[in-house]
């Protein structure tokens, strides 16, 4: 794994070597992570049914799930993102949208709400550009469309909030309904 072996650039300054378990499993259910214990959440889930990575092989993957119940299994990785972050940390999630009868489905809007109803702060918005990509079903035929290709994603960074932080500083950067 590149990111385990190539951590040379951070042995600058007062470097202390981490600790680095790795685990297989469901973001759903970290329960082989203690509560407060990790310092970065950095996740790239499949986008509601749009690609089906396994198929009928593994009973709720997210790739298989349509949207209703992808976001709440998207609820189900926030919560359990933010048991496992210890507070002030971060998790990153990058997101996307999809296109259904030509109109854009806002996927990457939801899943933002679903980390915001479990009490994250809204830290980054960056938008990732994407070249010659093509995930939606749509017919890409010809040379005029009458809609716009999706061509970026979200990585949105959030924060958990540290022990009796006062949130009202970040009024418009946490749940808003």
């Amino acid at each position: 794994m590149v990111s385990r072996n190539d951590t040379s650039w951070l042995l600058r300054g007062n470097y202390v070597k981490p600790s680095i378990d790795l685990f297989q499993g469901d973001a759903r259910n970290l329960d082989l992570i203690k509560d407060g214990s990790i310092d970065l959440v950095a996740t790239h889930p499949p986008y509601a049914g749009i690609i089906k990575y396994t198929g009928e092989r593994v009973p709720g993957d997210l790739s298989s799930l349509k949207l209703e119940p992808f976001l709440a299994a998207m609820r189900q990785v926030a919560d359990e993102s933010c048991r496992v972050l210890k507070p002030g940390k971060h998790c990153a999630i990058l997101i996307g949208d999809t296109r259904k009868h030509k109109h854009c489905v806002p996927i990457s809007v939801r899943v933002l709400e679903q980390f915001l109803d479990v009490g994250f702060i809204l830290r980054e918005d960056i938008i990732k550009i994407q070249h010659k990509m093509k995930s939606t079903r749509e017919k890409w035929r010809g040379t005029k469309y009458d809609f716009y290709m999706l061509a970026h994603e979200h990585l949105y960074v959030f924060r958990k909030p540290a022990t009796g932080e006062k949130l009202s500083e970040f009024k418009n950067s946490v749940k808003w309904r």
